[in-house]
């Protein structure tokens, strides 16, 4: 199973590389025209290979965090599953106690009201 995680994590990382070197591509295409017309030619190449290789930097270094932190434990996922059950259920109960207190208030609000 942790084998085919790998191979998906590395076949979305080479897909997501394809993508940014391929936009570069169209982008060099674009601005190497543009850079012999303006005074700074080499600035508009310059950055669009800095930005590919930013953007490929990226996604390698995310996809390696994300493929070492989605590799819980079983028994840790259950742990993590019966605390949140235990919270839920604490906050379902703390709501109706709120519940209580504000139906008590109000009633002892109106014979207050009504004695007045």
């Amino acid at each position: 199973m942790a084998y085919q995680d790998q191979e998906k994590n590395r076949d979305a990382r080479i897909a997501a590389t394809s993508r940014v070197w391929g936009f570069a591509t169209v982008m060099l295409g674009i601005c190497i025209p543009l850079s012999s017309v303006t005074r700074h030619g080499a600035i508009l190449p310059i950055a669009v290979i800095s930005g590919a290789a930013i953007g490929t930097g990226a996604v390698w270094q995310s996809s390696d965090k994300k493929s070492q932190n989605s590799l819980l434990q079983p028994s840790k996922v259950n742990e993590l599953e019966e605390r949140i059950a235990n919270l839920e259920t604490m906050a379902a109960e703390s709501d109706e106690l709120d519940l209580h207190k504000r139906i008590k208030q109000l009633e002892s609000n109106k014979l207050i009201r009504r004695r007045g």
